[in-house]
């Protein structure tokens, strides 16, 4: 069964080890965070600390739970990060710290090694999505209806690559959907 449960997934420190992350997937199977094609995750925020760095990655976050934060780049760009699972990317070899907006959050990671693979990150609410190039479905909110199976919040859905047509969300529903890929595609 390509379903895993969110009690199933283990809690392990950052890169840094300033903070805690879910690892959801990793490509290929068994790569480590310095040899990974693409890599999802949720993490953990507890406290203003800076992100780790992945260089040659592109990343893309999306705020999961809490009133989110202020991502503080070295080049003097901010990005306030506060609207639940709407996708911001930026390259993971910026220094970013990061200052809470008001407590704890907790948000989705794709990462994409630069020139393996290509994607974006999807959000998903009621109504028919197509399946075909998605990798990755995250439960957020409500019950989802997979053929594989049902998703609760914070399950995940590693859909098959020979998975085609559509999953149908119903009004409750709110998914993060990973999409990828070849390069330059």
């Amino acid at each position: 069964m390509s379903i895993v449960r969110a009690a199933d997934i283990a809690v392990t420190p950052w890169k840094n080890g300033m903070g805690r992350t879910r690892e959801l997937a990793i490509h290929p199977a068994g790569a480590d965070l310095g040899n990974f094609a693409w890599r999802v995750s949720v993490a953990e925020v507890d406290s203003a600390a800076p992100f780790s760095a992945f260089p040659g990655v592109d990343r893309q976050i999306a705020l999961l739970q809490g009133a989110g934060f202020v991502m503080r780049f070295a080049d003097g760009r901010e990005h306030r990060l506060e609207q639940p699972y709407a996708p911001f990317a930026f390259p993971g070899e910026a220094a970013v710290d990061v200052v809470l907006l008001g407590g704890a959050t907790r948000d989705f990671n794709l990462m994409l090694r630069r020139g393996a693979i290509d994607g974006q990150l999807e959000t998903w609410r009621a109504g028919a999505h197509a399946l075909a190039g998605v990798a990755l479905l995250y439960a957020v909110a409500g019950e989802i209806v997979t053929p594989e199976g049902r998703l609760q919040p914070g399950d995940v859905w590693h859909v098959p690559s020979i998975m085609q047509g559509t999953l149908a969300l119903d009004d409750e529903a709110t998914a993060l959907a990973v999409r990828l890929q070849p390069p330059g595609a």
